[in-house]
């Protein structure tokens, strides 16, 4: 695959206005072949780190740097090879069949009206058999229950062939079995497929679990915390 991939994140502030920073001073590395959880209360500004990493936002100030490179000297069209994102909300496509979804995964490489040559016909093949969604493939992609449509997106982000792949909260809609289901496949992608993958999320119980690394935004400020530090925060909040 691509070899070991660092996001290096250095005093990096991120957020809409310069006098607004929603967190600041961040430095930290992130490594390929690692599932990274970020947790922290809503409105504090997890999706807009993750928006900053995908290049969607501007960084305010600091250094944000892919394998060595500042995020602003990529191109969308290279930043699109590097970096993968699956959000929250319901996809608004709809009449299309869950391969033709996850087919769209591969449109940095064919241009938008790009057919789909042999080799993104097998690379869409490899996504949806990684997913383990053999049996949705011709399924239109509406009437997927939500952890099945989650499935889908996470196809189409390993369909994108990036080694980096970024998740705002993958979980929120689904049912527990779904959301544990969501976590081992996404770990077992980064360890597999060496691939750095990050995940905001509210659902500590399981980010605890599976992560390899677990990032917390509090107060402005985004350290590295241990699962032993998440499981004694949620026993605090349990026992007031």
């Amino acid at each position: 695959s691509d070899g070991v991939m660092k996001i290096s994140l250095s005093h990096l502030s991120v957020g809409y206005t310069a006098s607004q920073a929603l967190v600041s001073d961040v430095n930290v590395e992130l490594q390929s072949g690692q599932l990274h959880c970020l947790i922290g209360r809503n409105g504090i500004g997890k999706s807009t780190l993750l928006k900053t990493l995908t290049g969607f936002l501007p960084k305010l100030s600091g250094n944000l740097l892919l394998d060595g490179q500042g995020i602003e000297t990529f191109t969308q069209q290279a930043l699109a090879r590097k970096i993968s994102i699956v959000l929250t909300q319901k996809p608004d496509v709809q009449n299309l069949t869950v391969a033709e979804v996850i087919g769209l995964g591969r449109s940095p490489y064919t241009g938008f009206f790009g057919k789909l040559r042999a080799r993104d016909c097998a690379v869409v093949d490899d996504a949806i058999r990684s997913v383990g969604i053999e049996a949705l493939r011709h399924r239109m992609i509406q009437t997927l229950s939500d952890g099945e449509r989650q499935k889908v997106m996470i196809a189409k982000a390993l369909a994108q062939e990036t080694p980096i792949i970024l998740l705002d909260e993958p979980t929120a809609f689904l049912d527990f079995p779904s959301k544990a289901e969501t976590f081992q496949l996404l770990r077992s992608m980064a360890h597999e497929k060496d691939k750095l993958i990050m995940l905001s999320t509210h659902d500590l119980e399981l980010a605890v679990r599976f992560a390899d690394c677990l990032l917390e935004v509090e107060e402005g400020s985004l350290h590295t915390v241990t699962a032993a530090e998440v499981r004694q925060e949620m026993q605090e909040i349990i026992g007031k």
